[in-house]
């Protein structure tokens, strides 16, 4: 079963967790709600934030060279590691779960969408979106 891709880890991931999440992102958005004139660092430090399909990608590919690497150089069952790795990230891809997405999820790994969430929350606090009102405005302000 192939899920959607908007919401698929969201959907794998404990309400719990979800909730937690959110709830945090909130927590960041009423402060800076009081403080705006620390937007903008808060925005670069979204900008260096890693997202949940960043960090499997991450953990995938080290864990798959490092099966590829001991399997041809210290024992071909370590190849197995390799196949195992890349079988989950698959199935991730697919499905939307894997077996650490709740791991990095508990520790409060976000998906692409919930950054995108506080960062427009945060430039919305700011002002950047007052001159929105055509398509093409707020498009302009969208990129910027």
């Amino acid at each position: 079963m192939i899920a959607e891709s908007a919401n698929r880890v969201a959907k794998h991931t404990s309400p719990t967790v979800n909730e937690r999440i959110r709830l945090e992102t909130e927590r960041r958005i009423a402060y800076f709600t009081d403080h705006p004139d620390e937007i903008g660092a808060r925005l670069r430090e979204l900008d260096a934030e890693w997202d949940i399909e960043r960090t499997l990608a991450t953990g995938s590919s080290t864990l798959t060279l490092t099966g590829l690497l001991l399997g041809f150089g210290v024992n071909r069952k370590w190849l197995l590691l390799a196949l195992g790795v890349q079988a989950f990230y698959m199935q991730h891809a697919m499905q939307g779960w894997c077996p650490p997405l709740p791991v990095f999820r508990s520790m409060g790994s976000r998906t692409q969408y919930e950054i995108e969430q506080e960062r427009y929350a945060l430039k919305a606090i700011r002002g950047d979106f007052t001159d929105a009102s055509t398509a093409e405005s707020a498009l302009s302000a969208a990129r910027e």
